[in-house]
């Protein structure tokens, strides 16, 4: 990795340790609070969130026709989730144990809290916990697959990628044959230091 890369990818890390900072202040002036992992409103918040929910049939009456429609086509995804939910944490379960990388806590990726909002109603409130558990999912098996090209495969695209995960800045790059041959076990090595070293190391007894 060159110098100048290896300066953006700090600049990623701290700008997010600052988009963090900025979303703990947001959330002090909503007037809640994160205490032990547990979500804590400032007193009659709730009370002032519930004079904003709406009822299911005022929420149906809003809702398009199509969004009725299409809405068992978006809930049959459930099925296939679920099971790459299952076999993603099977896969880990044997493979990295085998390569010797921590495995991913599911813990850290999947949370189903925003269907406890108050101003949400039922209907909305389980909306939200699909969602949560949807895009928890797939965060989890992104994490996963990336410690497991970090593992076999640490080695740049040819072409520009969407959104990368962070370990791809690290990455080798294309064409670096003996930079491949030469830094492979070395990189294998940082992974499981490094995910070694993060709270989604844990066994998965704690999960």
């Amino acid at each position: 990795m060159t110098a100048r890369i290896e300066q953006i990818a700090h600049d990623i890390v701290r700008l997010q340790a600052e988009l963090d900072r900025e979303i703990e202040r947001r959330r002090t002036a909503l007037g809640w609070s994160l205490k032990a992992g547990l979500v804590h409103f400032e007193q009659g918040l709730v009370n002032e969130q519930l004079k904003l929910r709406l009822s299911v049939g005022r929420f149906l009456a809003r809702s398009s026709l199509a969004t009725i429609v299409t809405a068992p086509v978006i809930y049959s995804l459930i099925l296939p989730i679920l099971l790459l939910d299952l076999w993603a944490t099977v896969y880990q379960s044997i493979c990295f144990r085998a390569y010797r990388i921590p495995r991913v806590r599911r813990a850290d990726h999947i949370h189903i809290d925003r269907g406890q909002l108050a101003y949400l109603n039922w209907v909305e409130a389980l909306n939200c916990r699909y969602c949560s558990y949807a895009n928890g999912v797939v965060a989890y098996v992104r994490e996963i697959a990336s410690r497991t090209e970090q593992y076999w495969c640490p080695i740049k695209h040819a072409l520009k990628i969407s959104d990368p995960h962070q370990r791809y800045y690290q990455f080798l790059e294309y064409g670096d044959a003996e930079g491949y041959r030469g830094r492979l076990e070395q990189l294998r090595e940082a992974l499981r230091t490094e995910a070694g070293q993060r709270p989604d190391a844990a066994p998965a007894a704690a999960e």
